[in-house]
């Protein structure tokens, strides 16, 4: 009678144990930190975002020293003003910009090669959103920084002021530049780049998508300074400002193509 009340309540605590843990993982799988995946700004689109954009193997960690600078609200949705600064990253090898909210979310994607890991470009937002940059460092790991965007959107289901007028077409891939100081240190450090490009979501009725794939900036030599591969909710005439680490040395070259085959072929000065 002694061991049957002994292996009794042993499996009275083992029940009590389990019961414990379940409770705990219940607990975890319900919390905020788990049901958004960490995510700072809590949004329920990240997890989906994660699974999208990143491999399953790929380390993504959030990260504040990922800098984005965007204003408080989107007064003109189809023109958001946006620099990013992931220059406290070692290494940076690539740079993905991820909207939540957009209907296309991606962006951009940016390969600094022989430029700092900044940007200046404008984007079409369609709601209230946060808006992320990852960088891929050195390390391997994806530095994740994010902020908030506030608007009145529709910014990705309009047409452009191109496409509604029509004049597009005299314009197509025309670039014009610009190699200016931004600290007024008589060093000229930044290269601003605007091409002609009507940039179109395809999300307005009767108006396929056509944007811009790929824009790579070259040295005098041909060689690759930096990588842009724009995608449709990159703003109508899309402007681009990059950093260098010292002043370029002779002519540059903006070479790229649209997803329609029309080539964009310019000097830089």
């Amino acid at each position: 009678m002694c061991n049957k009340m002994y292996q009794f309540k042993n499996w009275t605590v083992a029940v009590i144990v389990l019961g414990t843990a379940l409770s705990a993982n219940v607990q975890a799988a319900n919390s905020p930190s788990d049901q958004f995946g960490g995510d700072p700004q809590q949004s329920m689109q990240w997890p989906s975002l994660r699974a999208e954009f990143f491999k399953p193997s790929d380390k993504v960690e959030f990260d504040e020293r990922v800098k984005i600078d965007v204003p408080p609200y989107a007064e003109d949705a189809m023109n958001v003003p946006v620099t990013l600064d992931a220059s406290a990253i070692e290494g940076v090898k690539k740079v993905v910009v991820l909207v939540d909210r957009n209907p296309i979310r991606k962006v951009l994607e940016y390969i600094p090669i022989a430029v700092r890991p900044t940007l200046n470009f404008r984007f079409k937002l369609q709601q209230a959103s946060p808006i992320r940059v990852a960088a891929l460092g050195a390390d391997n790991v994806w530095h994740v920084g994010s902020t908030f965007i506030e608007a009145a959107g529709g910014g990705c289901t309009v047409p452009g002021a191109t496409r509604a007028d029509g004049s597009w077409p005299k314009t197509l891939g025309r670039v014009a530049s610009r190699l200016f100081d931004p600290n007024h240190l008589r060093n000229d450090t930044r290269l601003r780049l605007q091409v002609s490009h009507p940039m179109d979501t395809g999300l307005v009725e009767g108006i396929p998508a056509f944007y811009i794939q790929e824009l790579v900036l070259q040295d005098s030599a041909g060689q690759p300074l930096a990588k842009i591969y724009p995608f449709e909710p990159i703003s109508e005439n899309p402007l681009f400002s990059f950093d260098f680490y010292t002043p370029p040395k002779g002519e540059m070259k903006l070479v790229g193509h649209d997803n329609n085959g029309n080539e964009i072929n310019a000097q830089v000065q």
